[in-house]
């Protein structure tokens, strides 16, 4: 593992309630890269996710999570996210009351803080921003006046994640399952919004059961979790192999 990855995941023990989930997992992930974490369900995938954002439900036993050179174990889920971090989740919370626009306005002045910059961004700059990040994710303008995830739908929870990503700009971006859910045309606009915003500043981990999100945002890397740790890596053609054979041969590789 280089030393200079924004992300390193090294020899990672979790358990939740007790029970091991993560059995020294390991794995990196550098601004500009996109890696997609593939695996049979109940292999650990959603416990990274919530362990690399702070969820205090998850007890990490052993190994290193740092982030630009620190080790982030003992920092807040809010802290992390002000560093940077970023998690779309599987299933979004709704929040009545508060609307998209003011969630969104908090969300950035905390991480601009973070960034040094004490000022809020002026209102018709945050209006302009909001915007600009709505249309590429061909979201109507009243959104922005909705309560956050309060009688979405499916597709609407995940573009409106995409849309917190996209406002945040955070430098590495944990998507979780985006692709659960979602029919064809919102599956392919999210995974539009996702391919316009991943570049040299973002790195992003997109954790995913199956391959059919990988036709639209391609992968540098995949990986394939099993059993609480990563077994297998390689290109995005890895993904087309999970695809077309399934899991049982990777299991098997791990019996051999």
């Amino acid at each position: 593992m280089s030393g200079n990855a924004t992300l390193e995941i090294k020899d990672l023990y979790v358990a939740v309630d007790g029970k091991p989930i993560l059995k020294g997992l390991t794995l990196a992930v550098k601004k500009g890269e996109i890696h997609a974490l593939m695996g049979p369900n109940g292999s650990g995938k959603s416990t990274l996710a919530n362990v690399l954002l702070g969820n205090s439900k998850y007890e990490v036993t052993g190994g290193t999570i740092i982030y630009k050179g620190e080790d982030i174990r003992e920092l807040s889920a809010d802290e992390r996210a002000r560093r940077g971090l970023f998690l779309a989740f599987q299933y979004p919370t709704p929040i009545p009351g508060v609307s998209v626009a003011n969630f969104l306005r908090t969300a950035l002045q905390a991480r601009r803080k973070a960034m040094g910059e004490e000022k809020p961004l002026p209102p018709k700059e945050f209006r302009a921003l909001v915007k600009e990040k709505m249309a590429l994710l061909k979201m109507d303008e009243s959104f922005a006046g909705r309560y956050l995830n309060d009688g979405f739908s499916g597709g609407e929870k995940k573009r409106a994640e995409i849309l917190q990503m996209a406002v945040l700009r955070p430098e590495i971006a944990i998507l979780d399952e985006t692709d659960s859910g979602l029919d064809i045309d919102a599956l392919r606009i999210v995974s539009e919004g996702v391919n316009a915003l991943t570049g040299p500043d973002m790195g992003v981990l997109l954790i995913t059961h199956y391959q059919r999100i990988l036709n639209y945002i391609k992968p540098h890397f995949v990986h394939v979790m099993v059993d609480g740790r990563v077994v297998k890596s390689g290109g995005a053609d890895l993904a087309h192999e999970l695809e077309a054979q399934g899991y049982d041969w990777i299991r098997e590789s791990q019996v051999a």
